[in-house]
């Protein structure tokens, strides 16, 4: 298979803004401050003042560069974003020549699954803050933006190749990753009381309807 259409997507990335000297001092002392509250006493606990108070910046500092800890969050999982994609092309590189797009789309699917257990509190910030004028702002952000590039582009794929029948990929990625929505997801652990395994076994399930009869 040959991955170059979908390498821009494999390393998608929000663009990086020149910045002044104190400026990045001052990003790295949030950035640093936050990592160690968050792990002091988890994301939902920390205030964004006590943010501002840890790092030792004012108050308008930290929100000119981060207007809500929903984007403070996002900013700290950069580095969490950036493993999930190498784990995601890692996968696609080792199966492009024994699985079929529909095999590819299951297995990172799985790798998602694996990911949004392992950042749930973090999504969960993302989440709560993405509400009133600002909801919607996960769907339209950079990590939304890449996942759906390569749900999409892969059952673009099987289209192509007729592994599958969609008529509508847009969608049908939107509709897949909704099942990784944090809401939906921490209720079916927490109330449904499924496993992430059973979690992904079902997204598996789903994904196979949609090939071709």
């Amino acid at each position: 298979m040959d991955l170059s259409p979908l390498c821009k997507f494999l390393w998608y990335t929000p663009g990086v803004r020149a910045e002044r000297r104190d400026a990045a001092e001052h990003r790295q002392q949030v950035l640093a401050a936050a990592t160690r509250l968050f792990g002091e006493r988890g994301v939902e606990a920390v205030t964004m003042d006590e943010i501002a108070q840890a790092a030792s910046v004012g108050k308008g500092t930290l929100y000119r560069r981060y207007a809500d800890k929903g984007q403070l969050v996002l900013a700290l999982m950069d580095a969490c974003v950036q493993r999930l994609q190498d784990q995601v092309s890692a996968e696609l590189r080792a199966s492009s020549c024994s699985e079929s797009a529909i095999g590819q789309l299951e297995a990172v699917l799985g790798c998602m699954v694996a990911w949004v257990e392992e950042h749930v509190s973090w999504l969960g910030v993302l989440s709560d803050h993405a509400a009133g004028p600002r909801r919607g702002a996960v769907h339209t952000g950079y990590l939304y933006g890449w996942m759906h590039g390569v749900v999409l582009h892969l059952l673009e794929r099987a289209v192509a190749t007729g592994d599958a029948t969609i008529d509508d990929c847009v969608y049908t990625a939107d509709a897949l990753l909704a099942l990784l929505d944090i809401d939906l997801y921490v209720f079916q652990r927490r109330e449904r009381g499924y496993s992430p395994e059973q979690i992904q076994a079902g997204m598996r399930r789903l994904v196979r309807g949609l090939q071709a009869q």
